[in-house]
């Protein structure tokens, strides 16, 4: 068997997410033009890039229609300023888009066949809702392949709940609760900030910059949590503080081979060890970490005891915590989600996988005792995906 070479990821930035909806600060502002500032921002970060020699730009959207359409990863490579030899494509794994496309150019790159490769993802849940203009294949629910159900997230969810009822509202409700708190923490410390590319957006009072997250609530309590409303279900446990909200946004990062990487004089702030995706029933769809980390823990040759940070995405509470009981992880382990996750700052779908790998590549820069880390999250009609990464700051002297 042919030896891989080394893939690293070099950088990755964002734009802030924003609320979807009328009321939210991009409601003006077109999807490709949020992808088009953060490419512009990785390429700004990083003049020592000769940007013909980039080999392809893949660029995720779950709802491929209007500005999220015509083959993105393209259009948004010529609008950021790429030459015209760079191609790009677009890609759909629901959630799961962006960390796909950082998957796939991985293991282009680790082929031999790429040397420098621009993955990320774009969503503007405000203009397009999953499901947009979609049609379900009717066989899909009449042939009973599909609950109805499970083409909710929501209801999915809650169907964590009932088969884990261990998976208490109360523990969904603190999860929730400190993800607020820690998200408002990383603000306060400076750590999230560096990696947000500024967004000049327009509304009806004029002219605004988005610096921020917008859909944040640091002030959230149990008392408030417990009093909210369970919208897929009456009497249920899912609420919308348990929940990621509707956002949009847009990710990109810049994947190398390390050879390439050295040769540029381009720093790595991760190695790519493995990565895997996995089914299980679209019903319970908030399961597909499980077996997506166990497939990738085995492909890197490692266990779960291995891993030093988690960035495990929030669509639900009651979706990480499940992950968490499986591996035997408590709920408030000080290596998952450090710095908060997606149920304060939001989950603009396809966008998502790179926003895990920005804040994961910052934590291994502030701790050399962590080895490897894992950033891993559910995917729509019963999937999962999990990347096993590598720090390079590592120092052994003070981590195992």
């Amino acid at each position: 068997m042919a030896t891989m070479r080394e893939v690293v990821f070099v950088d990755g930035v964002r734009t802030p997410f924003g609320r979807a909806g009328e009321k939210g600060m991009y409601a003006a502002t077109r999807a490709d033009d949020l992808a088009v500032k953060a490419l512009q921002g990785l390429i700004e970060r990083n003049p020592e890039v000769p940007l013909d020699r980039i080999d392809d730009v893949g660029i995720a959207a779950t709802t491929q229609i209007g500005d999220q359409g015509m083959t993105i990863g393209r259009t948004v490579a010529i609008l950021a300023g790429l030459p015209t030899t760079v191609p790009g494509f677009a890609l759909d794994r629901m959630c799961a888009g962006a960390m796909t496309t950082v998957s796939f150019m991985g293991a282009a790159i680790g082929a031999g066949q790429y040397d420098l490769a621009v993955a990320g993802g774009v969503e503007h849940m405000g203009r397009h809702p999953i499901g947009e203009g979609a049609d379900p294949n009717p066989r899909f629910v009449a042939e009973k392949l599909v609950d109805p159900q499970a083409l909710n997230m929501g209801n999915t969810a809650e169907r964590l709940h009932d088969r884990f009822p261990e998976l208490t509202k109360e523990r969904s409700d603190r999860f929730g609760m400190l993800s607020q708190h820690k998200v408002q923490a990383a603000y306060d410390r400076g750590d999230i900030q560096p990696d947000l590319v500024p967004v000049a957006y327009k509304s009806a009072e004029g002219w605004g910059l988005a610096t921020e997250d917008e859909g944040r609530r640091p002030g959230t309590t149990m008392e408030a949590l417990a009093a909210l409303k369970t919208p897929f279900r009456p009497h249920g446990r899912v609420t919308a503080g348990t929940s990621s909200p509707l956002t949009d946004g847009a990710t990109m990062s810049l994947l190398a081979g390390s050879d390439t990487a050295k040769e540029l004089g381009l720093q790595a702030k991760m190695r790519l060890v493995s990565f895997a995706f996995a089914g299980v029933e679209p019903e319970v769809m908030g399961l597909g970490p499980v077996p997506a980390t166990e497939k990738a823990l085995k492909k890197a040759g490692l266990s779960i005891n291995d891993i030093g940070l988690f960035e495990l995405n929030e669509a639900f509470s009651v979706q990480v915590l499940s992950l968490l009981d499986h591996f035997k992880i408590a709920d408030d382990d000080p290596r998952v989600n450090v710095w908060g996750g997606a149920i304060a700052l939001g989950h603009p779908l396809a966008a998502t996988g790179v926003r895990l790998m920005i804040q994961l590549a910052r934590q291994f820069e502030q701790r050399p005792d962590v080895r490897y880390g894992v950033t891993a999250m559910c995917v729509g009609l019963g999937q999962g995906g999990t990347q096993i990464w590598e720090n390079p700051h590592f120092d052994g002297k003070k981590g195992k």
